[in-house]
């Protein structure tokens, strides 16, 4: 392959994956600033904010998963249209089958927001039955309730989002995550301290504060969307009008998506549970060094995601053999990344964890946290990789594959692990994250085995 046809592929890859980290980080810039500010009010503070976000983290996830196909079922419909004209122009048929997408995607996204809002209410009421301590128990609950409402646009937001990227015109949310970053630093102080007029409401205010700039950055997206002249003609926000074989189509190809999904972020929240019941201390020591690793982790979601439409595409082109090559390419810039930010771990690690840990009461966190940030490379390499392949997977069609690997790295392996390390071993919350990180990186390689035997089957 030609030095010119590689680079292509990389600036295709990149020009793909780099908007939607950016709306990524968007996302994980709100939580991120809100665990900074939680910082404001104290390790109790941290711990069960962090607590709160991590299990509002959780639900959003899986509710991501639902609708997270959406982006390469679109892609396959372009792709197909694509061919069919010949010219590298999209048919009426295609623009037909896309906007039923979009709006049979915004109903099952409704549905999906409600009943995730349902169960993060839930886990609020259960969070002593789950071996919160009080002081936990009383600032994590209201935080995640407020944090709830803030489903339903991120979801919305999520299909939108997949809509413009199956399209290949995934847009840059730089200024408004820059924005939106601001407006939520803002908020929180006002919540927190209640200025201009508004109410006094501690932790629970940073978790409204979030959920109202989630509206904002839907609304700013989405008014991106109708002016531009590709994508406008194909918008229909009319969920009414869903048509139910295509809800059930985005269904069956979602569920195990989100299930996936949902199997990486509880083996997380179960971790951080674990880590509860060795005090608040270590508690908001892992918070911090997981929201680190939580927000580097978006570079390859954005790579998982746009290899995965690319890989979409190249199978309705014929192309299936291509897979490999887009392979190769998400692994190298992963990998690459993962080195830099490595090194900064190791080499400055009180410099990028003093956002979160400033105060000098927190040195205990603070060695306790530059301590986690070297699990944090093992646990960064191996759950980048296994999140590529699970979006090469679905690139081929192939949702089953992530699942079925997940379940065995995670709860065969993971989890028990887990436990073992921290109670049989009496590691303690070191103990914790050498079992998180075990799980991952079987996940990892049993994820590679199923990836190569797509292509072996392709080559034949």
């Amino acid at each position: 392959m030609s030095t010119a046809v590689t680079t292509r592929g990389y600036r295709a890859l990149a020009g793909l994956a780099a908007p939607i980290a950016g709306i990524q980080l968007a996302q994980v810039a709100l939580t991120s600033v809100d665990l900074a500010m939680l910082g404001l009010l104290g390790v109790t503070a941290v711990a069960a904010g962090g607590l709160a976000i991590l299990l509002y983290n959780q639900i959003r996830t899986m509710c991501v998963g639902m609708v997270t196909g959406v982006g390469n079922l679109v892609a396959t419909a372009a792709g197909a249209g694509e061919l069919r004209t010949g010219t590298g122009e999209l048919d009426e048929r295609a623009r037909d089958e896309i906007r039923s997408l979009l709006r049979s995607a915004l109903l099952v996204a409704t549905l999906t927001a409600a009943l995730g809002a349902a169960v993060l209410c839930g886990l609020a009421v259960a969070l002593p039955s789950l071996g919160q301590k009080p002081e936990i128990v009383s600032l994590a609950g209201p935080m995640m309730f407020a944090l709830a409402g803030g489903l339903f646009p991120m979801v919305w937001l999520n299909v939108v989002r997949q809509f413009a990227v199956g399209l290949r015109r995934p847009g840059s949310l730089l200024a408004v995550t820059l924005v939106s970053i601001a407006v939520n630093a803002a908020l929180n102080a006002a919540f927190i301290y209640g200025w201009a007029g508004l109410p006094e409401l501690g932790v629970a205010g940073i978790g409204l504060a979030t959920t109202l700039v989630q509206f904002f950055t839907l609304a700013v997206f989405a008014s991106a969307l109708r002016r531009d002249p590709l994508l406008r003609p194909m918008v229909s926000l009319a969920l009414w009008r869903a048509d139910r074989a295509v809800v059930r189509r985005i269904v069956r190809h979602g569920t195990p998506i989100c299930f996936t999904y949902g199997s990486e972020a509880a083996i997380t929240s179960i971790a951080t549970m674990l880590m509860g019941a060795f005090g608040p201390a270590m508690l908001a020591a892992s918070n911090v060094a997981n929201q680190l690793a939580y927000i580097v982790y978006q570079a390859n979601i954005g790579l998982s995601q746009g290899s995965s439409i690319l890989v979409s595409r190249a199978v309705a082109h014929g192309d299936r053999d291509r897979a490999p090559v887009i392979a190769r390419q998400a692994f190298t810039l992963s990998w690459s990344l993962m080195a830099v930010v490595s090194l900064a771990y190791l080499l400055v690690p009180q410099v990028l964890l003093w956002p979160f840990l400033h105060d000098e009461t927190d040195a205990v966190v603070l060695g306790t946290a530059s301590t986690l940030l070297v699990f944090a490379i093992a646990q960064q390499y191996s759950k980048g990789t296994q999140n590529i392949l699970v979006g090469l997977l679905r690139g081929l069609g192939d949702t089953v594959s992530g699942l079925r690997c997940t379940l065995v790295g995670y709860w065969a392996v993971g989890v028990p692990a887990m436990f073992l390390c921290a109670y049989v071993f009496a590691w303690g919350g070191w103990g914790v994250w050498a079992g998180l990180c075990l799980g991952f990186a079987t996940t990892a390689v049993l994820l590679g085995r199923s990836f190569a035997g797509q292509g072996a089957g392709s080559a034949r």
